[in-house]
């Protein structure tokens, strides 16, 4: 019993909720063996709004700029928000979790669906900082009815996630129907054993009676967790209602869920069937419009791509939709799952699971970025990725890059241990995953990432640094998401641009430039690259899931609008202007949205560069998702390069090589992003270093004396 393991006990009353906001905030440092109970000054909650706000704030009075990722200093530190919880509104569930990553060795933030946040919110917290290091293993149990926090020695030998978290809630639930009050944060030694850590955070599927999980999977969170020696973190709290954000004006919120509701139950199986498949939809389309990555973003669509596609998914998944929503009220209901899959590699072999997902970037990013255009190789992989606790998305843009490597010479069977490398190889690719997990062989240098890969063929191989440069698909020291980006220009400036790095939850225009054309000059690039990434921020402020947002529009909304307004979906942004002031009270505009978003996106861009980054260099991006890297990649459309090389640059293709026709389009394709960053730059208020001007951080009231310090001694090295 965890109870004969406890190592330290706080206890405390619980702050009662009050138009969305608790006001507190839990501090646990592991090292020091302490609770502290911080309460939120009304300065910052006036400009930092809450959750991802909260986080940067808090967790930049942590760390020092020559704070590393594995510093006792560091904080993982866990966000709710103001929307956090609602029941009235689908997608109001989401965690947002913030720290130092110890892939970019910048501060990190991630967001994940499941019912983590809003317990902690329901239990009393604002936000939930830890701190320190523990000597051993442990997990930590918040009781929010009790009042009641407990750290205790894991007695457990198995941290992977998916039975972990099993006992863990038939342990602290107190019969069946407690399950549902229950969620875990967890890892797996595979986030142990490298710097792709993700965290799990569960909820339980009354329907499938089993436990689901989402992730914070991006720059290495559940590495974090592991390296301060937490083998997971449970909250309970029982008695939620649609009253328990004690919302100041519950009628908005009713008003505002009726009307999306409405609109999903009659147009999601006509638009994107996000009840259907989820985000898996979205692979046809990206193989239809070439923005699916194919063999590490060489390509931009593949015929086998098909065996992955949306039909495949639709006969695979178990569709049990109430059980289908990671938070209680969300109809968008796209939290898919495969039941009874049968493992057939690693230690698990031959038992049945369920699989959660695959998400598009997993099909993608396993299925057509690596070649292996197999569903039951996306799920195998799916799996062992979520129990080992690393990131899908990581794992596959990395082992995408390094079978390249391979079929490149760069490495051969004799420095990956007998492993072949080669596109499409299955069975290698699923060994290396489990080598990753184990921190053996090969998979101790591919778990890593995709930097610190470049950096050792480099040093290792004498591999030639700018070709991986070129190749090697990470921003950063994050590696790109599942998007080919050779013809949008602005996705290539989402990425690049991208506080954290190339990550899609920031900003993704690939369908509004590359398919619909609807910010053709740099100034609507630039435009759309101001509004759409703030608008995303504000999701992360707030506690909200952006799919209810754009993956379900109504049906008049392209009639009464156009171009970028119809991509605003302005009918949306005024459900969200009700419900924040449904719940706080406080009335908003669209324009206020913005605002508050603008003042956490520069704090954040001010706050790399406390950490020595947020300048233009630090944007830079491998060409390969600017242009064709290799012969082989321009003559794949060399009819479309031709034409653009002929139309935009005035150069005459018919007597040049393809090395010629390569060398030239690069140079206009790298100017045109130079030129891009120029444009983006001005309309954020920003200076030509991408650094915010002095007059943009007090027009945002963000000039805290902490925060003009480290702005002032940029200044002084210009």
């Amino acid at each position: 019993m965890l109870e004969d393991h406890l190592l330290m006990s706080f206890q405390y009353q619980p702050a009662r909720v009050n138009k969305g906001y608790t006001d507190k905030v839990l501090h646990l440092n592991l090292s020091r063996k302490e609770f502290k109970i911080k309460d939120v000054s009304p300065k910052v909650k006036e400009v930092l709004t809450g959750g991802r706000g909260y986080g940067l704030w808090y967790l930049w009075q942590a760390v020092k700029p020559e704070t590393k990722w594995n510093d006792p200093e560091n904080e993982l530190i866990f966000c709710t928000g103001p929307i956090c919880g609602i029941t009235q509104y689908s997608g109001c569930g989401k965690s947002h979790v913030l720290s130092i990553s110890p892939e970019t060795g910048t501060a990190n933030d991630n967001n994940a669906g499941g019912y983590f946040a809003s317990l902690l919110k329901f239990s009393g917290w604002d936000a939930l900082e830890v701190q320190g290091k523990s000597e051993q293993d442990v997990i930590i149990f918040i009781d929010g009815n009790k009042g009641e926090i407990t750290v205790n020695d894991c007695p457990y030998d198995d941290t992977n996630s998916y039975f972990l978290v099993e006992k863990l809630t038939e342990h602290f639930a107190e019969n069946e129907q407690d399950k549902a009050n229950i969620s875990v944060v967890s890892a797996g030694q595979g986030a142990e054993n490298s710097l792709l850590g993700i965290l799990n955070l569960s909820w339980y599927d009354r329907q499938r009676k089993s436990i689901r999980y989402k992730q914070a999977a991006r720059g290495g969170t559940g590495t974090i967790l592991r390296d301060k020696r937490i083998v997971a973190i449970v909250v309970r709290y029982r008695g939620i209602s649609g009253n328990s954000n004690q919302p100041a004006k519950p009628e908005l919120l009713k008003k505002a869920g009726q009307r999306l509701t409405k609109e999903i139950l009659a147009l999601d199986h006509i638009q994107n069937g996000m009840r259907e498949t989820g985000t898996a939809n979205l692979l046809d389309h990206m193989n239809t419009h070439h923005c699916l990555p194919v063999y590490n973003y060489q390509f931009s669509s593949h015929p086998k791509a098909v065996h992955i596609g949306n039909q495949v998914w639709l006969d695979r998944f178990s569709q049990k939709q109430p059980g289908d929503s990671c938070w209680i009220g969300c109809n968008l209901r796209c939290s898919h799952a495969v039941d009874q899959f049968k493992l057939k590699t690693g230690p698990l072999r031959g038992q049945e699971v369920i699989v959660d997902g695959p998400e598009y970037e997993t099909a993608a990013g396993i299925g057509s970025n690596c070649g292996c255009f197999d569903a039951d190789v996306v799920l195998e992989a799916n799996f062992y990725c979520d129990h080992y606790g690393i990131d899908t998305i990581g794992v596959s843009t990395t082992i995408a890059f390094l079978m390249e490597c391979y079929e490149n010479g760069i490495i051969d069977k004799e420095k990956t241990g007998e492993l072949d490398l080669r596109f499409g190889n299955a069975d290698a690719l699923l060994e290396l995953i489990h080598q990753i997990a184990r921190a053996e062989g090969f998979g101790k240098i591919a778990g890593q990432g995709v930097r610190r890969c470049k950096k050792y063929f480099t040093e290792h191989y004498q591999a030639d640094p700018a070709f991986l440069n070129d190749i090697g698909m990470e921003c950063k020291g994050m590696e790109f998401s599942e998007y080919g980006t050779k013809e949008s220009l602005a996705q290539q400036g989402g990425y690049g641009i991208a506080n954290k790095g190339p990550q899609h939850d920031e900003s993704w225009l690939i369908f509004m430039d590359q398919v619909n054309n609807q910010i053709p000059t740099f100034e609507d690039k630039a435009e759309a690259l101001y509004y759409f990434p703030l608008f995303r921020t504000w999701f992360s402020l707030v506690g909200l899931c952006k799919l209810p947002w754009n993956d379900i529009e109504p049906a008049d909304n392209k009639k009464n609008f156009s171009g970028m307004s119809a991509a605003k979906v302005p009918e949306h942004v005024e459900n969200y202007c009700w419900i924040f002031e449904g719940v706080t009270g406080k009335k908003i505009s669209a324009e206020d949205i913005i605002l508050q978003s603008e003042a956490v996106h520069n704090f954040q861009r001010l706050f790399n560069l406390k950490m020595g980054f947020g300048t233009r260099k630090d944007d830079a991006i491998p060409y390969r998702a600017v242009g064709p890297v290799t012969e082989k990649e321009y003559k794949s459309r060399e009819e479309l390069y031709d034409n653009q090389l002929q139309e935009k640059v005035g150069y005459a293709t018919h007597d040049k090589t393809a090395q010629e026709k390569v060398k030239a389009l690069r140079e206009f394709r790298e100017e045109q992003y130079q030129l891009l960053c120029n444009a983006v730059y001005k309309r954020r208020g920003w200076d030509e270093n991408g650094v915010p001007t002095l007059e943009t951080i007090k027009k945002l009231k963000i000039d805290f004396p902490e925060v003009l310090e480290v702005w002032q001694a940029y200044q002084n090295k210009k």
